[in-house]
């Protein structure tokens, strides 16, 4: 198809960067007629778009529904099938719709006992928490690789009994010796809802409610034919990618950058036309783990309130940063594009907190003034700026 746009949306620092809002202004320029990829990690991502007086945290539905583009839910993401009918009902009473929903048949599941596990051993670190949202990514990733997998393509074919036999086989075979494995022994709460037979029938249960609302899909590329716009939505950011060494053990379990959506394009015979990182005009950090240049909010500028990030049991509070310099933030998304060639665009939201300016440890620059040419290698092609309360795209710059 000609005209075809292929973009991925990335997140330049350790996440809530705003790459819903940008994924909901590209889905925007194709309304109806896109496919947004949600290619990593699982329903731990929270990207909040607000459009006219409508305001969603997306989890699984991509973050260009509101556009109606439909989501796609890859073989490099890790569904929760469970969480995904409470998700799909909220937006239908926001909106009256839900885009169709795409789950590639090779993507495994999340199931309850990855989630108990990893609460449990979150939970157990005590002060020494690595930051962990309580989602089971990790466990479902262990597990799967492990032999333990279970694939939406095989959900297809199950009921919801004989999911829960093999929730009861993979706890037995599998958890009892993860357990072992992580000397957590005594663990509360977690360790009784680990023994009960009542929570896999339940989570059984809502696991096929949720399996109805998906469409099964080979990838992006059967769906790819008749859409003019196709947007890989990253969750996370760049400083918390899996192989991200610095930031250990305090990172997720995922690749954040262009691995994923350079593979799956690869898979699906498309070509990636621009890869755009997204960053605030701060630096923000949910969770456990270094923060270089952490300050006080009000050192800033004048924060709104996150109505999205809000302290909890599992991340704490959101925290608040300075770049360390242009350089390194140009080294931290030059690492993440890797040896690929194409189009990179930077999308700096937030800009309306801060008067215009990015935040350096060095002294503020203001953003259509960074050093694009220098520090970025000539890479950098569009500038897009936020200064909207609403993180709506204000600016447009080409280089």
């Amino acid at each position: 198809m000609t005209g075809r746009r292929v973009i991925a949306v990335i997140g330049a620092n350790f996440g809530d960067e705003g790459k819903g809002l940008a994924v909901d202004h590209f889905s925007s320029l194709s309304e109806e007629n896109t496919l947004v990829v949600k290619h990593n990690g699982g329903a731990q991502a929270g990207h909040t778009v607000e459009l006219d007086d409508k305001r969603f945290v997306f989890h699984q539905l991509s973050s260009g529904s509101f556009r109606h583009a439909d989501t796609l839910l890859a073989e490099t993401f890790f569904p929760d099938l469970f969480k995904l009918t409470d998700e799909a009902a909220s937006f239908r009473e926001l909106t009256g719709f839900v885009p169709v929903i795409y789950a590639d048949t090779g993507a495994s599941v999340t199931i309850i006992d990855d989630v108990l596990l990893n609460m449990a051993l979150e939970t157990s670190r005590g002060s020494d928490r690595h930051g962990s949202c309580g989602m089971g990514i990790y466990e479902a990733v262990l597990r799967t690789q492990a032999g333990f997998g279970i694939t939406t393509g095989r959900l297809s074919g199950m009921t919801a009994e004989e999911l829960y036999h093999e929730l009861l086989r993979i706890r037995r075979e599998y958890v009892v010796p993860r357990l072992e494995e992580l000397s957590l022994g005594d663990t509360g709460e977690y360790g009784e809802l680990l023994k009960s037979e009542a929570v896999l029938g339940n989570f059984a249960d809502g696991v096929m409610r949720g399996a109805m609302l998906i469409t099964p899909s080979e990838g992006p590329g059967e769906l790819a034919e008749k859409r003019e716009n196709i947007i890989f939505e990253g969750a996370q950011g760049l400083l918390l990618d899996q192989d991200n060494e610095r930031y250990a053990p305090h990172v997720t379990a995922s690749s954040t950058g262009l691995r994923n959506p350079l593979l799956l394009c690869k898979k699906a015979g498309l070509e990636l036309d621009e890869a755009v990182c997204v960053m605030r005009s701060y630096v923000t950090r949910h969770g456990a783990g270094p923060l270089p240049g952490e300050c006080p909010p009000e050192d800033i500028g004048n924060i709104t309130t996150d109505r999205t990030n809000v302290e909890n049991p599992w991340q704490g509070r959101l925290r608040f940063g300075l770049y360390t310099s242009p350089d390194e933030l140009a080294g931290t998304i030059l690492d993440g594009i890797g040896a690929w060639q194409g189009r990179v665009s930077l999308f700096i939201t937030h800009l309306n907190e801060t008067d215009g300016r990015v935040r350096f440890s060095c002294g503020d620059i203001p953003a259509l003034s960074l050093p694009l040419k220098s520090t970025f290698r000539g890479r950098i092609k569009t500038l897009y700026t936020s200064y909207s309360p609403l993180g709506a795209l204000t600016g447009r710059l080409s280089f």
